[in-house]
């Protein structure tokens, strides 16, 4: 039964949600934003000062069912390895790439319960859970990598150690992996913990003049990109990626490049430490989409190698295929998401200087960003800037920006009644070739009727 007082409270409840503002989505401009980066960036863009909003547009790489190359599988692109899962039951549910034939022999799980969380006990059966797998699988694995979670990074627990005992009891290398969600942006986030944990297996051999590793990713580059032709015809004969690898000798062959070449910043630190280890210096390649910046790249590569790079036909054929798009879509409104190949920052700020509008970015800001965004923020001062795991994204209003084609799934899932291009391929572009297959479909896009 409702009293007069709990009607009236009822009332005024009902009367302060009616004249409160409606809750809508943060963002920021890049007019706004500029000159914050790094001293006052606002509290909504940094996932580590809020919850974590694992939004539909985010889902596909922030939950257990994860697609793409997360810790799990990265850990499984070295060839002949096995994983096992060191986890309580809600943290081992398996990624959907991982159900595949290619994964589902691969990968085994030390399941945690609440007395190994409390008290570490779990830690005395994985020596035994290696020689376990070592001995159930019909030819014996190349390397075990033992996969742990947040309960043993709040543990601190030394998996270094763990792992040196268990290789010592099975006699094959055994290598940490975390899935420490909230190291995301912290110095060493889960992606840049693996890729130095696999790197860390090379051995120190007599390098060779004509070998260059190409290391940053987990799949090898999309089969057109020029660079592997450009090296060749400079006596780069042998180019070696991880993805490429089909055997463990293959892998530990990357120990006699000359050099790496480092085509994801999140390989930074493992290239550090292979300079450190083995004596093999590193070169960056980024992935970008302007023009200019991709010449001066391989003006850069060329000048550090002593050589010159023939690269007019590439650059033509690029910038012909960015004339050809502007040219038969010269007003056009872009939203741009960081689930795709490319720094969604530098994207936009590419297609702002091609003429497009960049309505939106969705994406997490970091220091490397700051140039871009001080150029947004002088010639595309009106962009929004928008961070995918804030709560406030909730509140989002799919269609609340304008945005005649977007680029990157999560884009695409706020921009329902837009063109897409998704542009995530695990084969990834690299140079003049990938700024010139990214004008080619979002031209086609653009000619395709909308589908929500």
């Amino acid at each position: 039964m409702i009293t007069n007082q709990g009607r009236n409270q009822r009332e005024i409840d009902h009367q302060e949600q009616q004249a409160a503002p409606a809750a809508a989505a943060y963002y920021v401009t890049a007019k706004e934003l500029a000159g914050r980066i790094g001293t006052e960036v606002p509290e909504e863009l940094v996932s580590l000062k809020n919850l974590i909003y694992s939004s539909p547009a985010t889902l596909s790489y922030h939950s257990p069912g994860a697609e793409g190359y997360g810790v799990k599988r990265a850990s499984l692109a070295v060839p002949g390895s096995v994983l096992l899962l060191v986890a309580p039951a809600c943290c081992g549910r398996n990624t959907a790439a991982l159900s595949s034939p290619e994964y589902r022999d691969r990968c085994f799980y030390l399941l945690q319960d609440e007395t190994d969380i409390v008290t570490g006990r779990h830690l005395s059966r994985i020596s035994d859970a290696v020689r376990e797998i070592c001995g159930s699988t019909e030819t014996p694995p190349s390397v075990v990598i033992i996969c742990t979670t947040c309960v043993d990074a709040l543990l601190g627990t030394d998996m270094e150690r763990v792992c040196r005992k268990a290789s010592e009891a099975a006699g094959v290398p055994v290598i940490p992996s975390t899935m420490y969600a909230l190291t995301r942006e912290g110095k060493e986030p889960p992606m840049v913990s693996v890729q130095r944990s696999i790197y860390s297996l090379l051995e120190k051999r007599t390098r060779r003049a004509d070998a260059v590793n190409l290391i940053g990713e987990f799949a090898s580059l999309a089969e057109e990109t020029e660079i592997r032709t450009l090296l060749s015809k400079h006596g780069i004969r042998t180019l070696r990626e991880l993805g490429s690898c089909r055997t463990y000798e293959e892998f530990l062959a990357m120990s006699e490049a000359n050099f790496n070449l480092v085509i994801n910043p999140e390989a930074l630190p493992a290239a550090e430490d292979m300079h450190r280890r083995l004596g093999i210096p590193y070169l960056t390649f980024r992935r970008l989409y302007q023009p200019d910046k991709i010449r001066k790249q391989y003006e850069l590569l060329g000048s550090a190698l002593g050589i010159r790079f023939d690269i007019t036909e590439e650059e033509a054929r690029a910038e012909a295929a960015v004339d050809a798009l502007i040219t038969k879509h010269p007003e056009v409104s872009l939203a741009v998401g960081e689930w795709m190949n490319g720094s969604p920052f530098e994207t936009a700020w590419a297609f702002v200087r091609f003429g497009w509008n960049v309505s939106a970015i969705y994406g997490t800001v970091t220091e490397e960003d700051r140039v871009y965004i001080e150029h947004l923020a002088e010639h595309s001062p009106e962009t929004r800037i928008y961070s995918n795991l804030s709560p406030t994204m909730y509140h989002y209003a799919c269609g609340e920006v304008h945005a005649d084609v977007t680029i990157g799934q999560d884009a695409a899932y706020y921009h329902p009644e837009s063109r897409h291009v998704l542009w995530n391929e695990e084969h990834k572009p690299l140079g003049f070739r990938g700024l010139e297959g990214l004008a080619k479909v979002l031209s086609e896009a653009l000619e395709t009727e909308v589908r929500a």
